[in-house]
């Protein structure tokens, strides 16, 4: 059994889509040990209680960036996590918080990496005036938005696309990819070579895997 600890900051569309995940039996290689948030009032703390995952808040303010990593690595470490999600944490993580979970943090983004790294992956898409958006789940390193790509999905932008309505189109897309990344992470399908991610096994997304058994979140 795989512990994962999700690092978040807002409303963790993404956490709910990984519970529902091991709820479902499409993740039983996965549980959710420990959900971490720099904001207090994140709506994923307030998931996570519901589902009876140990949901911790840390403040960030007025500590070194490096301090309040290590914070979170004790907290990780307490619950014996193997795996990091960054699931719309909304900060840059140090080289000592990298380093102590080398290998095992992902990272979802939201456009098509190396495009548009940052904060604002949809407005900086619409900016620039793309005909093709999407979503790029990666292993995390010392860089932002950098590390090798595990999956990407491409979503159309359509012409009057806002930040909301591309959001939304892709954020369906993160639900499905996420909990798969995962899986296949846990079940020791992801082979890393330098820049290159290779998926040693073929697994349905978890939208596809409900579709087959006839089943609904």
């Amino acid at each position: 059994m795989l512990n994962v600890g999700v690092l978040v900051s807002g409303r963790g569309s993404d956490l709910q889509s990984m519970i529902d995940a091991i709820e479902s039996g499409y993740l039983p290689e996965a549980k959710i040990s420990v959900v971490i948030s720099n904001k207090s009032d994140s709506f994923a703390l307030e998931r996570a209680k519901k589902h009876n995952i140990p949901a911790v808040f840390i403040e960030f303010r007025k500590k070194k960036r490096v301090d309040f990593d290590m914070e979170m690595v004790e907290v990780l470490k307490k619950h014996n996590v193997g795996l990091v999600v960054m699931a719309g944490f909304m900060r840059l993580v140090t080289p000592e918080f990298v380093s102590t979970f080398k290998g095992r943090i992902i990272n979802i983004h939201p456009a098509l990496l190396p495009s548009f790294p940052g904060t604002h992956g949809h407005r900086d898409a619409l900016a620039w005036g793309v005909k093709v958006s999407g979503c790029t789940i990666h292993f995390l390193d010392e860089q932002m938005d950098h590390g090798p790509i595990i999956i990407q999905r491409a979503v159309d932008v359509l012409e009057n696309d806002t930040e909301e309505t591309l959001s939304e189109r892709i954020l369906a897309h993160e639900h499905d990819q996420l909990p798969r990344a995962v899986k296949l992470f846990a079940r020791g399908s992801l082979e890393v070579c330098d820049r290159k991610v290779f998926i040693k096994e073929k697994l349905p997304g978890f939208k596809e895997w409900l579709a087959q058994k006839g089943k609904k979140t």
